[in-house]
């Protein structure tokens, strides 16, 4: 072994002077001053099994209880002995290994103070040469007896901390803000089916999509991370790694930085299934009838309510119906109360089978029911649908071997017209009941002459317009699509009629219509040719790049023709397909799906442009969306409306503008009149926007001069 050592200590160095650093200073002075002062204890000492001191700073006072005179030379107690008897050996072997090293150490160890107890100190030194060549330590020892014991306090409480992480029977977990999980226990892992915890953080790279059933339900977590720091109670139902559903539970904190900055999420989940499902068979229990399953009293509130608001959005009607079973008392008393609760059965069921998947029947009580219809197919579809419910119930059925009939009265009410609230509607209903069972059981009567004016006037209706297609009453306005700086980028164009005998007819009454009396083609083709003559003429006076929209009727969607009928039209026109734009509604996708897939393939191939319009009513799923050809999404005014008005209606918005973003669509908002609804709409990457904000849908002859405004580069 080769011992090293410095040629000699610091204690001669430091009384070196230097011309360039000490002339003129007192080295002498600032050596005693800083050997004195130092919080520590300044050392030379022999290379012995005492470790004999030959210096020892005044630090050794307050650090060991001895003075200088009584450690120097060993004279009371020696460095050997103040060593803890259990570190003496270690701090020996690296100094050992330092003389056969660098010469220099770094050793933490305890000490035994005179005061009693002990003492955690740090030596530094080095093996160096003193004056006569003899190999000696020259260092400095300190007291870290504060910062030792914080250190192990700390390690403790981490390892308590990752013991009730780690063995925690409830789910724990931390989670990055953007949606991947940091850490997670056993039990997590096992409470989501994964083996342990490396094997979920990799398996769920993304909460969002990979673990909440609800689309969204990541987004709703995090805004009330953001509003409040923390959720609480936070039930979701989630999927498990075999693709089961469980629902939990969650309680979270986000988790900030020095500066305020969100970190992290952490929190605890619990598997919450078993008291959810109980809790949704007693809800299901207080809003349900025990004999049929139909929706109770209880229930029907909530379901008109639904059926008035859509009413409001759509500016249509709906109906309430109270059914009565007319020989229901005979059944019951002639075959007993089995018969009659199995009859009641049967009738439920035929009920459900005549209605809508959007209408509700529910059970009211004894032999009556309650039929909620909207009146989404117009006023020919709501009474082809009451006299289905006729011949359903009137239809013969067998109870304990006896072929029964029976018959119902209706009483049907209008919303709004008759009423906005159940208890109206239903007092109403019921009396137009009665009124149906005086004139002769078997048959349905309404409130009031609502639905008769109606009829008159839709027929009236009819013939006018039909006149309207022939003597062209019919004409297109356009409302400019613009971006958010203002700079018009398209128009929708609009049918309008203004009738000799009605006057301005709105769109709302006529274009249903128009759909049930077949001429929806004729005002389709006639709106399509209009706009692309329009269209093809901005093309010629230098607005290239201006796309005109017009709606596809359902109706007009199913003809096998489609694209080569508007091919035709922009040939005739003189207008690149890529000008055009073809918008429908999400429910035509809905039905026969390889159908419509066909047709938009179609369309998509000749270049023009497909949006789907009011998207976010007609409940089309992610999956529907991602195999068809679209490239716009337009967001439905009725939830523009409320955009900047409510959490509830900014959370829709927000979520129908991140989902077009996925699929890598266009983003239209129609219907924009505040301010602030563009504000809100812009800051969520909505890319156009429509609405009287903007301008009013304008007729031929305004269009020259709003271009020329509004368009220009």
């Amino acid at each position: 072994m080769t011992d090293k050592a410095s040629s000699s200590g610091f204690l001669p160095v430091l009384r070196k002077r230097r011309d360039s650093a000490w002339n003129g200073i007192d080295s002498e002075r600032v050596l005693q001053v800083l050997v004195r002062n130092l919080d520590g204890m300044v050392f030379r000492c022999s290379i012995d099994h005492q470790w004999t001191m030959h210096f020892v700073s005044d630090g050794c006072r307050e650090l060991t209880g001895y003075c200088p005179d009584e450690l120097e030379y060993n004279k009371v107690c020696s460095l050997e002995a103040l060593t803890h008897p259990d570190d003496r050996a270690r701090v020996r072997e690296a100094i050992v290994a330092a003389m056969a090293g660098s010469g220099r150490y770094r050793q933490q160890y305890r000490i035994c103070p005179r005061q009693g107890g002990e003492k955690w100190v740090l030596e530094r030194g080095a093996v160096v040469l003193d004056e006569k060549g003899g190999r000696v330590l020259e260092g400095f020892i300190e007291d870290v007896t504060e910062q030792v014991v914080g250190e192990r306090q700390l390690a403790d409480a981490e390892l308590r901390y990752r013991s009730i992480f780690e063995d925690s029977v409830v789910g724990m977990f931390q989670t990055s803000v953007d949606g991947h999980y940091l850490a997670a226990n056993r039990a997590l892992a096992a409470l989501y089916g994964y083996e342990n915890p490396s094997a979920l953080i990799a398996g769920l790279s993304d909460i969002a999509t990979s673990l909440y059933v609800a689309p969204g339900r990541r987004d709703e977590f995090k805004t009330l991370m953001r509003e409040h720091g923390r959720v609480t109670d936070f039930e979701s139902e989630v999927y498990r790694r075999d693709g089961s559903r469980i629902w939990i539970s969650e309680h979270a904190h986000v988790v900030y930085s020095p500066d305020g900055e969100a970190l992290y999420y952490e929190g605890t989940v619990e598997d919450v299934t078993a008291q959810h499902n109980y809790r949704r068979q007693l809800e299901y229990q207080a809003t349900h009838d025990p004999l049929t399953g139909l929706p109770n009293r209880n229930l029907l509130q909530d379901r008109l309510q639904q059926v008035l608001r859509m009413a409001q959005r759509r500016a249509t009607q709906g109906s309430l119906a109270f059914v009565d079973l007319d020989n229901f008392k005979f059944v019951n008393d002639s075959l007993g109360h089995g018969a009659g609760d199995r009859l009641l059965v049967e009738v439920a069921r035929r009920l459900k089978e005549c209605l809508r998947d959007s209408d509700t029947v529910a059970r009211y009580g004894g032999d009556e029911f309650v039929l909620i219809l909207g009146d989404y197919g117009g006023l020919s579809d709501t009474l082809h649908i009451l006299h289905r419910v006729q011949d359903a119930v009137s239809a013969p059925m067998m109870l304990d071997g006896h072929e029964v009939h029976v018959n119902c009265s209706l009483g049907v009410s209008v919303f709004p017209d008759d009423g906005v609230d159940l208890e109206v509607l239903l007092r109403h209903a019921d009396a137009a009941m009665h009124h149906a069972k005086k004139l002769g059981k078997g048959q349905f009567q309404f409130y009031t002459e609502s639905l008769n004016v109606e009829a008159r006037d839709r027929l009236a209706l009819d013939s006018a317009l039909r006149r309207a297609v022939e003597q062209d009453e019919l004409y297109v306005v356009y409302q400019p699509k613009v971006k958010a700086n203002g700079r018009t980028c398209g128009f929708e164009a609009l049918v309008r009629w203004d009738s000799s005998e009605f006057g301005a007819v709105s769109p709302v009454r006529f274009i249903p219509l128009a759909e049930e009396n077949g001429l929806i083609g004729q005002l389709t083709w006639f709106v399509m040719r209009e706009a692309c003559r329009q269209a093809a003429g901005w093309r010629a006076a230098g607005y290239s790049n201006l796309r005109v929209a017009v709606n596809i009727s359902p109706s007009l969607f199913r003809e096998k023709d489609l694209a080569a009928l508007v091919r035709s039209v922009l040939e005739e026109a003189g207008l690149p397909p890529e000008n055009l734009e073809l918008e429908i509604t999400e429910g035509m996708l809905m039905g026969d799906v390889q159908r419509a897939l066909t047709v938009l393939k179609e369309l998509k191939a000749m270049g023009v442009y497909i949006a789907i319009d009011d998207f976010g009513t007609g409940y089309s799923s992610l999956a529907y969306l991602k195999r068809f050809p679209i490239d716009i999404l337009k967001v439905d005014r009725s939830f523009v409306i409320e955009c900047d008005a409510s959490n509830e209606g900014l959370a829709i918005t927000r979520a129908i503008v991140t989902l077009a973003h996925s699929l890598n669509l266009h983003v239209v908002a129609e219907g924009v009149e505040k301010q602030t609804q563009l504000a809100v709409l812009n800051a969520l990457g909505c890319h156009e926007f429509q609405g009287y904000l903007f301008a009013k849908p304008l007729p031929v002859e305004a269009l020259g001069e709003y271009l020329t405004q509004h368009a220009r580069d």
